[in-house]
This record gives structure tokens, sequence and C-alpha cells, in this order.
């Protein structure tokens, strides 16, 4: 579903006016050290599987679960990779959001990835030399977090 119930409920009160959401993100690898990613309906662009948290859904069951949802695998996750604010986001309909975004870098364990859901045009594997020129900005930045030498999850102080 592209819009959670809840969201539905708030928007029907608040109409497109900005909301503050809790949503997470998952750069997925396979065995290959490629990167899974899911050309979004709603802007065209390539991005990283990422959605909205449910109420008191806790971010790591909710990454876990986008991925089952959008791509139609099963993955573990590694590690929380950064916390970040988004920009203000305005979707096609006019509504506006800001998130707070929680990444994870996870790993393919199981399945055969496909569009699994309404929100999504298309899913494939990327080699990381070889991403799609018109790759979200904002997901290049998760890859490039995730995929750190450091390690070390990343946040602003």
């Amino acid at each position: 579903m592209p819009i959670p119930e809840f969201v539905l409920a708030l928007r029907s009160k608040v109409g497109t006016s900005p909301l503050w959401l809790s949503g997470v993100s998952a750069v997925v690898l396979d065995s290959e050290d490629r990167v899974l990613l899911t050309r979004r309906r709603d802007n065209g662009q390539w991005a990283v599987v990422s959605g909205i948290l449910e109420p008191g859904e806790e971010p790591g069951p909710a990454a876990v679960r986008e991925i089952g949802e959008e791509t139609g695998i099963e993955a573990e996750l590694v590690r929380l990779t950064s916390v970040d604010v988004t920009e203000q986001i305005t979707y096609p309909n006019g509504d506006v959001a800001q998130y707070l975004d929680i990444t994870f870098l996870a790993r393919h364990s199981a399945g055969n990835a496909h569009v699994a859901d309404d929100e999504n045009l298309a899913v494939e594997w990327f080699d990381l030399d070889a991403l799609p020129e018109d790759l979200s900005a904002t997901s290049k930045l998760r890859i490039e977090k995730a995929l750190s030498e450091s390690g070390q999850a990343w946040f602003r102080t």
C-alpha cells in the first residue's frame, strides 16, 4: 500500500500540510556486492528500498518488512548506517512531508528480486560501479554512508 492508513487519516484532517514522519531505508547487497534498487512510480527515479514506519513499529523490523513488500526477497540486517533528516518533499498529489530516515545495510538471504508492490515500476541489482544515472540524490548518499570504510553509523552532531 503506497500510503499507510494512519497517514491517510492524518491527511483527512490536515490536508496537504507538512507532516513529520519516521521512515526507514535499506541498502541491500547480494553475494556479489551488487545493490538492490527500485524504480519509484511517484518520481520515476531509482532508489534504495524505503518506507514509512507504522505507529509503534521498530525500525529494524520495518526495514525488513519494506524489503519484502517492495522486492519480494528476504534480507538480514547487518547494521545501522545512518540517521538523517530529509529535505521537505512535495509529492505529485500536493502532500508535503519531511522524514527522519533511519538507514540500514542489509544482505540478501533468499528469494528472487521482483516488483512486489504498486509503488515501484522495476527492481534490479546494480554493480556499485555502474549505478544508474537517475539514482535519487538521497539514495546515492545513503549508499555512500552504508558502504563507508569506517563502518560507523553516520549522524549529525
